[in-house]
């Protein structure tokens, strides 16, 4: 019996020389399927307080190599290489759309699958992350986050490799010169008003680079996406059931 929140359909996945364990919850929902990108180090067993409360539709993620069910990568990877293997899993889901949500380094992960894969991504939902990473190991802080040591969470499931080759693949990383190009996605940031590892700034400066881009600050630091899951569900679930025409005037 599985003990992840939402009992989700747990699978493994062989991509590009990586192995990969997949959750789904709601498996065959109709609807567009939600893919949820986690924060360094952060396995699918403390995304699934959030995911588990996403209903009427199928929710989705992976563990990183290195990270909770996934063995080590044999090799450094780079945000563009991961960007292709998400896509390739949800390819092999049977998801050539989705709508796309991402905490932290899966925010800048999921800039980066928007951007990578014109056409896929129906809607965009970027949570305590930045548009620029600008020095390794941006998440360890989330480990004094006032949230976290409130709560007791423990969000560090993988092994030292994992946490270097994610800490890797996002060092010097940007999307500043991508994100104009985000055209006709419809786009929701949300950050923590008490967020140290990531100020609201940096969500203020993504909605900068994109046309319609909706911010919100939000109760909590860091860790709101866990910490306030109920009240995170809803927000999500309300913006990705927003009608296009209700989105544009925004």
């Amino acid at each position: 019996m599985s003990r992840i929140s939402g009992n989700p359909t747990l699978r493994t996945e062989h991509v590009y020389g990586l192995t990969l364990r997949v959750a789904r919850w709601r498996e065959g929902a109709p609807g567009m399927p939600l893919l949820f990108l986690n924060g360094i180090g952060a396995d699918i067993g403390a995304a699934a307080p959030l995911l588990a409360q996403i209903h009427d539709r199928e929710v989705w993620t992976l563990d990183m190599p290195g990270v909770g069910g996934s063995p080590d990568a044999l090799l450094p990877y780079g945000a563009p290489t991961m960007a292709a293997i998400v896509m390739e899993v949800a390819d092999r889901l049977g998801h050539k759309q989705v709508d796309l949500a991402g905490f932290s380094w899966g925010g800048a992960l999921a800039q980066q699958v928007a951007v990578q894969f014109p056409g896929r991504v129906r809607r965009l939902v970027l949570m305590a992350t930045t548009p620029s990473v600008g020095a390794p190991g941006i998440g360890w802080a989330a480990l004094l986050d006032d949230d976290m040591l409130a709560s007791g969470l423990k969000l560090p499931t993988a092994t030292p490799l994992g946490l270097a080759y994610q800490t890797m693949a996002m060092a010097g990383w940007t999307s500043a010169a991508m994100l104009p190009h985000l055209k006709n996605v419809p786009v929701l940031i949300l950050m923590g008003a008490r967020d140290g590892v990531v100020p609201a700034c940096h969500g203020q400066a993504i909605a900068d680079l994109i046309d319609g881009a909706v911010l919100e600050v939000v109760p909590g630091s860091h860790l709101f996406p866990f910490t306030h899951a109920a009240a995170t569900a809803t927000r999500i679930s309300a913006f990705l059931d927003e009608p296009a025409a209700q989105q544009a005037a925004a």
